[in-house]
């Protein structure tokens, strides 16, 4: 009877055992199947996050624009990207972390079956397409030829790179197509989508916005290419502030303002405004000054000497505003549109209106946005030196330098935009080894393309002219 007992308590025990040995190996933290949603709202959060970071091993793209300057490390200002391996870290954060996830969600989104329409899924994969082009041109416009066609595979750990001319035209066509899928009577991403909320009338206006940026970044290498896309994208791209597109963080961890992250809740002090961007403002008498920076040690506003060592405490920095967890970031806003609309009409294309009344409505949106009053950018446009008629240079150098003021927090942006326009003219590192042409045109390319992806970075490096940072991209034609 004993060990009738004992053989009944050993059945039961083992089996007791390998049911919890099934639950325990059950991780509930990573589930087997990920909703296509989960996937976009995680890339479309690391876009912003990657765009609007202040961490030096990432984005440096506000010293690039030269809004800002550092205290107690200067390397990044005077242009060097290889001690913390920036252009890898860039890389990686673009290929892996949103195109990658990027694409996964659109592996699943025709697997939600019939409880999600075939309108909202057509929906759901233009959300997509429209930040695989806004990605995609981000590392474009950072490296020039770059993988594309062969990117994503993890079967293929050695993509060739396609040339960036070559990528521009796909991405056109991509975008078309996204904008053409779209249906704004119906629903998208729903809670997923942490730009718009579902509203597929707003990702229209922002793949419009849009290709209306990269149709005047292919002006001066295609022509006619951008005036076709330009014209086509003009009225159905953002037409006020409100229509701006944002990406709001929240005002506790882990979702806030990444620059809140560098510098408040890191406790770092690390940056102060650049003398570039605050003595241009102060010789505008600009009304922004207060809204972009604190006052300085002695009340006033001057920023530190670009490219060198400051004292933090000495000089004016980032506004208040600005390092609020839960201050949000920009993709792109009315400002811009206004200022691409102005180059527009002075390219000779038809977006109606003049380049005067785009260029003060896109200071006017910028003044406005930053909490300035309609009356502050009155007397802003009425000074001789900012109006259109007679601020000084030709039509690159008043929208070129109006627009870099513009964008300011915005630093990619403001890079890509001095690249082209060539204004405003920036300050040179008080460095003998360094001069104006060492301004960075591009990034080189990922420490890690070149160890382990050799063949096809060499021809990369060979087609551009060179893999380094004075090689210019093949819309920089001036």
């Amino acid at each position: 009877m004993k060990k009738t007992i004992l053989f009944l308590f050993l059945i039961g025990l083992s089996y007791s055992c390998s049911k919890d040995f099934v639950d325990l190996n059950t991780d509930k933290k990573r589930p087997a199947n990920v909703p296509p949603g989960a996937l976009f709202a995680f890339a479309t959060k690391t876009l912003s996050n990657t765009m609007a970071s202040s961490n030096v091993n990432l984005n440096i793209f506000r010293l690039m624009g030269q809004y800002w300057t550092e205290t107690t490390y200067f390397d990044e200002s005077q242009y060097d990207l290889a001690t913390r391996n920036i252009p890898q870290n860039v890389w990686y954060a673009m290929y892996r972390d949103v195109l990658k996830n990027l694409n996964e969600s659109q592996l699943l989104i025709p697997a939600q079956g019939a409880g999600v329409v075939p309108a909202v899924q057509q929906n759901q994969n233009a959300c997509a397409e429209i930040l695989n082009v806004y990605t995609y041109m981000v590392l474009v416009n950072t490296f020039g030829d770059v993988p594309y066609t062969e990117a994503l595979d993890y079967r293929n750990v050695t993509p060739k790179y396609d040339k960036a001319a070559d990528i521009y035209t796909d991405l056109a066509t991509r975008l078309d197509k996204a904008i053409s899928d779209i249906s704004t009577a119906d629903g998208g991403f729903g809670s997923s989508d942490l730009l718009y909320g579902g509203d597929m009338a707003g990702w229209k206006t922002f793949a419009n916005s849009l290709k209306l940026r990269m149709g005047m970044i292919l002006a001066d290498a295609d022509p006619a290419k951008a005036k076709s896309m330009v014209e086509a994208a003009a009225a159905g791209a953002i037409s006020s502030n409100d229509e701006n597109v944002v990406f709001h963080y929240l005002a506790a961890p882990p979702n806030t303002n990444p620059i809140w992250v560098d510098l408040v809740q890191s406790g770092r002090k690390d940056f102060v405004a650049a003398n570039t961007i605050v003595d241009f403002m102060k010789g505008l008498s600009d009304p922004r000054i207060p809204l972009y920076f604190t006052v300085d040690a002695d009340g006033g506003y001057t920023g530190g000497i670009y490219g060198t060592s400051n004292n933090y405490a000495a000089f004016s920095k980032p506004a208040e505003s600005i390092v609020e967890p839960d201050f949000e970031a920009l993709f792109i806003d009315y400002a811009e549109v206004e200022f691409l609309l102005a180059e527009a009409v002075e390219r000779g294309m038809n977006v109606g209106g003049t380049a005067a009344e785009h260029y003060e409505n896109g200071i006017r949106a910028s003044v406005e946005y930053w909490g300035g009053a309609s009356a502050d950018a009155d007397t802003y446009l009425a000074q001789a030196s900012v109006a259109y008629a007679t601020a000084a240079g030709n039509w690159k150098q008043k929208i070129g330098n109006q627009k870099w003021i513009a964008l300011y927090n915005r630093g990619f942006d403001a890079w890509t935009e001095w690249r082209r326009f060539d204004y405003p003219i920036l300050n040179v590192p008080p460095n003998p080894d360094i001069t104006y042409d060492d301004i960075p045109r591009r990034f080189t390319y990922a420490v890690s393309e070149q160890t382990l992806n050799t063949d096809a970075y060499n021809a990369a490096a060979a087609a551009i002219g060179g893999d380094n940072v004075k090689t210019k991209l093949f819309w920089d034609k001036f």
